[in-house]
């Protein structure tokens, strides 16, 4: 099963208020809102795409190791998954599925990297839960997000409606900014300009990973 149809039955599930969530409609309406109002906002379409250059960053990884982007586009093109945090399913779901692409990545001589804006303890606890064989790195208040053009500020009434479900983004995050990035992919050649990039506003949709293998082909045969 491909990752949106696995995606698209959990949100089916979810919506219909099926266990474990027993979520209300309402709830949904609301989440319906927020990403028809991010989509109508334009954000996505201003985040950085194929031909630009990528920001260059260091981030800590969950144990408390400096990663350097330069250092990892010198061994070979660099993937970058935007992950909101592992509370979110639909997150949780791709790093699985990006876990499966991992060894296909890595035969083209690509590394593979998280961003996260949650906590250590957190990004633990997300490599753990889905055996993931790649690191979370913490990008505190969503700086390397912001680059990319992905950090956004969840509206009052979204945030008012995580508080009730005890979905505690600042505790999460360390960060009581409110801030999300939104879901983006990227692939990065050695010379830093991206080759790939997927961006959407819409969280439960996510592309999948095979996806990226032609640019990391083309990337592979690129020396610098």
């Amino acid at each position: 099963m491909s990752l949106q149809a696995k995606l698209d039955a959990f949100k089916a599930d979810f919506e219909a208020g099926k266990p474990p969530y027993n979520v209300p409609y309402s709830v949904i309406e609301v989440m319906h809102r927020a990403t028809a109002e991010l989509i109508a906002s334009g954000a996505a379409e201003r985040a950085l795409k194929a031909g630009d250059k990528a920001p260059s960053f260091t981030l800590n990884d969950p144990d408390g190791t400096p990663v350097s982007s330069a250092d990892l586009l010198a061994k070979g093109p660099l993937v970058v998954s935007f992950y909101r945090g592992v509370w979110c399913p639909y997150c949780n779901m791709e790093l699985q599925a990006l876990e499966a692409a991992l060894p296909s990545f890595r035969e083209l001589g690509a590394s593979l990297i998280a961003i996260s804006p949650q906590t250590a303890v957190n990004s633990r606890k997300s490599v753990r839960q889905n055996g993931l064989d790649f690191p979370i790195l913490s990008d505190t208040h969503n700086d390397v997000a912001a680059k990319f053009g992905l950090r956004f500020a969840l509206p009052d009434y979204l945030v008012e409606l995580y508080q009730n479900l005890k979905n505690d983004l600042p505790g999460f995050n360390g960060d009581d900014s409110w801030t999300l990035p939104m879901p983006g992919r990227f692939v990065i050649g050695r010379d830093g300009v991206i080759l790939y990039a997927e961006v959407n506003p819409d969280y439960t949709r996510r592309p999948e990973p095979e996806d990226m293998l032609p640019a990391l082909r083309k990337a592979s045969t690129v020396t610098v």
